[in-house]
């Protein structure tokens, strides 16, 4: 499959798995699962087939491993809008993680701390690498340091995925160091 294919079906994907499942009349179970075979004949029902060696390259091949499939059933690891349990312990984070994000949402993150917006959760990484990838998807990138091991001694809870993103329900402004000047 081509790079353009590859892009398109991982987008098809993250819309159907993680914001509007409806749209195409899969059901998503409690923990965001679908079977396989409904999610492909849903896809094609709606103009967009899907083989299952695509799917499977999809998955495999995704930068991000946003996809994962067991037992007949995929899901996305995380990043849903839709109500959805991942079933994914509490643990202890690295002292720092990492947030990527652009200049003009600096002022609001010193106001609110760091919000889920319209997902479940604040994502972050492990590495300001990863971040500045993120932070670069929407302009120039803006790297935040979180400090995890102070929010974990303040209570706060923490979630990682299968594929390393660092998830947790809020971040305060007074955990979060800005750069100098964004």
């Amino acid at each position: 499959m081509d790079e353009r294919r590859l892009v398109r079906v991982s987008k098809f994907l993250a819309k159907h798995l993680r914001h509007e499942p409806e749209r195409i009349g899969i059901e998503l179970d409690p923990h965001g699962w679908v079977e396989v075979d409904v999610l492909l004949r849903a896809a094609a029902s709606h103009g967009f087939p899907i083989s299952h060696a695509d799917l499977r390259q999809v998955v495999a091949d995704n930068d991000k491993k946003r996809y994962v499939i067991e037992e007949g059933r995929i899901r996305a690891r995380q990043g849903h809008s839709v109500a959805v349990d991942l079933d994914l312990p509490v643990v202890e984070p690295p002292p720092f993680l990492f947030h990527g994000t652009v200049a003009r949402s600096v002022a609001a993150i010193r106001a609110e701390g760091l919000r889920p917006m319209d997902r479940h959760h604040v994502h972050l990484s492990r590495d300001g690498q990863t971040a500045t990838s993120v932070g670069a998807r929407r302009g120039k990138p803006v790297v935040l340091v979180v400090d995890a091991a102070a929010m974990h001694a303040a209570g706060h809870a923490f979630r990682v995925s299968a594929n390393g993103v660092w998830l947790v329900d809020h971040v305060p402004p007074r955990f979060i160091r800005f750069p100098e000047s964004p």
